[in-house]
Formats: C-alpha cells, sequence, structure tokens
C-alpha cells in the first residue's frame, strides 16, 4: 500500500491524559512506515466523546477527503474514529466514495464486515457505560450525597476513607450564600420580582451562581424542571435526584434535555442541608403557583414556545450596547434595549428604542451612507486591481500546471514505449517511478484548483448602491421576503448604540464588511483563492458609520 496519509486521533475525556493523542499519533506513524505512506497531517481531538460525529478536527477530516487531498486514514482503532454505530457506517461510505481507505493498528484495513460488528461493540459499549455511570449516580443519590452539580448555596466536603482514598459527594452549607438564598426567598416573599432581586443583588457586588451576575431566570427557574433558587427542594432538606435525562440529537449532536416522570424520581431527606423553613418556602411556592396561573402558564390552549420560531428581523443577533458590549434585544413588542440594564441591572445604558426606527436608520446608512464615494472609491479601486491581477496570477499558474502535466505524460508514454521495444538501461526504472509520482501530485493539484473567479467590474459602487436600493424596497413588498432580508444582514457586521452623553437619545454606529458588498454586487458568492493568503477579501476593512451617520463621521 503506497500513498498519502493522515492520521486521526481522539482521547474522549478531561481525565485522560493530553499525551493520549501523542501516542497514538506515534503508533499510526509506525503504522504507515510499515505500508509505505507519506503522512501529510494529523487531525487531533482532545477531551470530545467518540459518540457524536461534530468535532472540529474529525469535521476537516472529512473535508480534507472530500477534497482528495489524501489516499489513507490512519488511526489507532476504529472506537478512535467513532463509537456511533450510525456514524462508522456514515463515515466509511463518504471515503470510499472519495476513494481513500481506513488502516487501523487495531484492525487493519477496515472493510464492511468490520463496519457493522465493530461498530455494533462500540455502540453497545456507550449504551452499557452510559447505564453504568447512571447506576453509580442513583446509588449516590440514595445515600444522600450530590450526584451531580453543586448548586449555590453549599460548599463540597473531602474526606479521607480508610483506604486513603478522596471520599467524594459530601456538602456542607456554606453560610455566606445560605444568607444570600433566604434574602431572595425573604424579598420574593414580600412581593418583590426576580427581575428586581437580580438587580438588587447586582447592584450590592453580590456574586451568583458561579460567580455570574444574577438574572431573573436564576431566580424563578423552570416550573416544570424545578429549577431555579425559589424551585430548588434542597434548601428545604430534601434532595429530588433524575428529575431530567440527556439525550443527543442525531442532526445536531447536541444534548437535549427530556423531562422524565414523577415515578422515575429519587426522592432523599437530608435535613442537614436545609437552609429554608417550611413557612417560607410554602409561602413562596404559593406566589409562584398564582402567578404563573395569572400569566396563563397553564392554559392547555396556550402554544408552545417551542414549537414556534419567533421571525428574524433585519437586525436580530447583530445589535450591541455601546457601554457593557451586551446584547440588544426585545424588551415588549417592537421595542428594543440592553438587556443588561433592563434586566439584571449590570449595565447603566436604560435607553430603548423602537425597532422600525432603527431598522429605517440603518437601511438609509446602507443606501446612502456607506458607498458614499469618498469613502469607499478608493478601496473599490484598489481592490478591483489586487482581485483582478491575482485571478490573472493563478490562471497563469494553472496553465503552467496544465503544461508541465502534459509533458510528463508525454515522457511516460515515450518510456513505456521503450520499454515494450525491449530497451533496458540503468536507472530507468527509477526514471519511471519519479514520472509516476509526478504526474500524480500534478492530477491532486489540478483536481483541487478551483475555477476562476469573475473579474470585478470597474462600476462597482454604483452596481452596489442600485442593488441596496432595490433590496431595501423588497423587504417592504408583501411575501415572503426571506432572500431580500438574508442578502441585506449580509452586509450588516454589527450596530453598537451608545448613550449620548447629554442623555438625549442614542448615537448608532454601524459596522459593514465591504467584502459582503463587493460580493453582493458581483451578483454571486465570491470563488475563495487558494490557501495562500492572497485572497484580498479575506483581509476586507470595514466602513463604519456614527454619531447620528453624519458623513464627517465615516472612515475606512
Amino acid at each position: 500500500m503506497t500513498g498519502r496519509a493522515v492520521i486521526y486521533a481522539r482521547f474522549s475525556s478531561d481525565k485522560q491524559r493530553v499525551e493520549s493523542i501523542e501516542d497514538q499519533e506515534r503508533i499510526c506513524r509506525d503504522l504507515a512506515v510499515r505500508n509505505g505512506l507519506t503522512v501529510l497531517r494529523v487531525f487531533g481531538d482532545a477531551a470530545i466523546s467518540g459518540a457524536s460525529a461534530f468535532r472540529p478536527e474529525y469535521q476537516a477530516m472529512l473535508q480534507a477527503a472530500q477534497r482528495h487531498e489524501f489516499d489513507v486514514l490512519l488511526a489507532e482503532a476504529l472506537d478512535r474514529l467513532s463509537r456511533d454505530q450510525q456514524d462508522v457506517a456514515g463515515l466509511y461510505k463518504a471515503l470510499t466514495f472519495a476513494g481513500v481507505k481506513i488502516l487501523t493498528h487495531a484492525e487493519g484495513e477496515i472493510n464492511e464486515l468490520q463496519v457493522g460488528l465493530k461498530g455494533t461493540m462500540n455502540a453497545l459499549f456507550i449504551k452499557d457505560l452510559g447505564l453504568k455511570t447512571h447506576r453509580g449516580q442513583r446509588g449516590r443519590a440514595e445515600a444522600g450525597k450530590c450526584a451531580g452539580g453543586l448548586c449555590f448555596g453549599y460548599s463540597p466536603v473531602h474526606t479521607m476513607t480508610p483506604n486513603g482514598d478522596v471520599a467524594r459527594g459530601d456538602r456542607c452549607i456554606d453560610p455566606a450564600e445560605a444568607a444570600v438564598v433566604r434574602r431572595i426567598f425573604q424579598m420574593f416573599a414580600n412581593g418583590r420580582s426576580p427581575i428586581a432581586i437580580a438587580k438588587a443583588l447586582n447592584a450590592e457586588g453580590i456574586p451568583g451562581p458561579q460567580g455570574h451576575v444574577w438574572r431573573d431566570t436564576t431566580i424563578r427557574g423552570h416550573a416544570l424542571r424545578g429549577t431555579g433558587i425559589l424551585r430548588n427542594e434542597l434548601y428545604t432538606g430534601r434532595q429530588v435526584w433524575n428529575r431530567m435525562k440527556f439525550v443527543k440529537d442525531p442532526s445536531t449532536g447536541k444534548r437535549v434535555s427530556r423531562i422524565n416522570p414523577p415515578d422515575a424520581r429519587v426522592l432523599t431527606d437530608v435535613p442537614a442541608l436545609r437552609i429554608v423553613e417550611d413557612a417560607l418556602w410554602a409561602q413562596v411556592q404559593a406566589r409562584l403557583v398564582v402567578i404563573r396561573e395569572a400569566s396563563g402558564a397553564n392554559s392547555p390552549d396556550r402554544p408552545k414556545f417551542w414549537e414556534r420560531r419567533r421571525s428574524q428581523h433585519l437586525l436580530t443577533g447583530k445589535m450591541y450596547c455601546g457601554t457593557c458590549g451586551g446584547a440588544y434585544s426585545a424588551i415588549g413588542r417592537d421595542f428594543l434595549a440592553c438587556r443588561a440594564a433592563r434586566r439584571q441591572g449590570t449595565c447603566s445604558n436604560r435607553t430603548g428604542i423602537r425597532r422600525p426606527v432603527l431598522e429605517s436608520l440603518i437601511l438609509d446608512a446602507l443606501r446612502t451612507r456607506l458607498m458614499a464615494p469618498d469613502c469607499v472609491a478608493k478601496f473599490v479601486e484598489d481592490t478591483t486591481a489586487e482581485w483582478n491581477r491575482s485571478q490573472a496570477e493563478a490562471a497563469t499558474t494553472t496553465s503552467a500546471r496544465q503544461r508541465e502535466y502534459e509533458a510528463v505524460q508525454r515522457k511516460l508514454s515515450a518510456l513505456i514505449d521503450a520499454i515494450a521495444d525491449g530497451i533496458r538501461a540503468p536507472g530507468l526504472q527509477q526514471k519511471l517511478d519519479e514520472l509516476e509520482a509526478r504526474k500524480r501530485a500534478l492530477e491532486a493539484d489540478l483536481r483541487t484548483t478551483p475555477a476562476p473567479a469573475p473579474r470585478i467590474h470597474p462600476n462597482l459602487s454604483e452596481v452596489y448602491r442600485f442593488k441596496v436600493s432595490n433590496l431595501a424596497q423588497a423587504l417592504q413588498e408583501p411575501g415572503d421576503g426571506t432572500a431580500a432580508l438574508e442578502a441585506v444582514r449580509s452586509l450588516i457586521e454589527r450596530v453598537v448604540l451608545h448613550e449620548r452623553a447629554d442623555n438625549k437619545g442614542l448615537e448608532i454606529e454601524l459596522v459593514g464588511a465591504i467584502a459582503a458588498m463587493v460580493s453582493l454586487s458581483l451578483g454571486k458568492a465570491l470563488t475563495p483563492m487558494p490557501a495562500n493568503d492572497r485572497d484580498p477579501f479575506a483581509r476586507s476593512v470595514k466602513v463604519v458609520a456614527g454619531a447620528g451617520f453624519e458623513p464627517a463621521a465615516f472612515r475606512l
């Protein structure tokens, strides 16, 4: 076996050694030498489970295979690539289609039989490991010990066992945090809202769970899941374990929580961990029920939030507060404000703005300001010259490789004819091997060379201005308008809203990437050049509009 090879290595847990990847790489390099393979690259995912295919280096390896950058994939064993039966089968199909073989130290060259058997064994291993872990956690929960994360109000207690090991899972009440818990319960019982409580605690600089700021959701939690400070039964000396289970979404690889039925939960009395008295607990729970009933959350006809996708607006996910750097988001219907200021009280910028007003300002800035001739003309001129020059250079390089490939093909044909005629000369076989290797390298280069990108029209700025005007009009027309919305959104990188010094409104800073503007004006996505950092759009500067979008405020 000869050819180009890459190595994939992985270890699953933070408890394993980082050197595990280096050990796997060493084994695979020895395997490459024994099989006459040339290792081009090592892909390694550290502390990531093999139960998911959504691993950065794993995905990069798949993309490299699709680009035909290597011929053989090396790994210590098949379970290093994946422990999921479906993912193993999908990987084998994808690599086979790309003409790539899988070679492992443990199993040798992988075929369909090994994919089926090893994939099943690895999947059973993952399931068995999960069952054993859950069994161990249940035993700890029934013993009154911590079987998961440590909640606010408690500190871990580490003791030594008779055999010298550290016993884990014990907790004790943290006096400072317990005082905060009692205060939260009392404030809520006295009529304060979770938002008001969060603001008060943040104003006093009291750190929240894990040192984060206090949020209203941290305090009130979720009624059905039993989360949040106000719903945590451990504060009454009663531990509830196994409220939820987690399953992995095969389409995203992310864990999704599911609420377990009441009979699956494990209830354990731990009176030594009580922080809140029963009377105060009952008063708080009664008020939570009243608030939930008044909100209509218990209505069977109320639509589920996860069944409705929020409509995407022009600036969704692109608005930021100039004071704290946090997100501007919806506070009521069509009204935007800094969430940290309104919900947590950790920001001084309390000025809001109507969504239609802000969107109108942004569209006007895109149409009349961001493409102002004195700001963009020089950029368009230089970018056009650089892009067209680099495209001409790329075309020249491709033509030279094509000519060399044809010359190598002719020399190979001549050598093969000479051998067929009985000519035997010293070094003839070596020359033949060298030409074959060069032919394969040129074929790979030509195969991965992208198609020529379009040249940029010199009248680019006017083309852009015309298209943005049309997009602004398309957003107002009836119908879906999704394509127009996404096209305009692509021109905006971020919108920063600054509180004015005189407290009379906002100063709005618009940042847009010129590369996106150029792409829009071309009418298609720009084809990226080979990975040589010569693409001028990869280093595109930004145009910024600020101070009420006055022309003098623009800068490149």
